[in-house]
């Protein structure tokens, strides 16, 4: 029997994280990997794309019943069509394997806030 589908889901104001990253430069290395950082600033506004991906870890943490979020164990990869994948190590890869879970994810955002849904199914 498939383990029964689990979503996550989290939004965030832009700005509220550019502020944060302004006032603790070190803050990015800690929430984003270098993969992340490097694909955000080839973008016109990099808080808008870093800001859909610490979303994205948010809603992994939720749809996978994570006590905490590790930012750096759950990576948000462009592929080549631009749609997101979502790349898991650690803690977070041991509790999808232990769900026999694989997770799909979906980013938004507007000028103003950021958002993502992370949706599971059978691995």
């Amino acid at each position: 029997m498939s383990p029964a589908p689990r979503v996550g889901i989290d939004l965030l104001e832009i700005d509220r994280l550019e502020r944060a990253l302004e006032r603790r430069p070190r803050l990015a290395d800690r929430l984003f990997t270098e993969r992340e950082q490097a694909y955000s600033q080839n973008q016109a506004r990099p808080a808008q794309h870093l800001a859909a991906r610490f979303c994205a870890k948010e809603a992994a943490t939720k749809a996978l019943g994570l006590p905490v979020l590790r930012p750096l164990e759950i990576e948000v990869e462009a592929q080549g069509d631009g749609s997101p994948q979502l790349l898991l190590s650690g803690a977070a890869a041991a509790r999808a394997t232990q769900l026999d879970l694989a997770l799909g994810c979906s980013l938004t955002h507007s000028k103003e806030t950021a958002g993502a849904v992370v949706v599971s199914g059978p691995a």
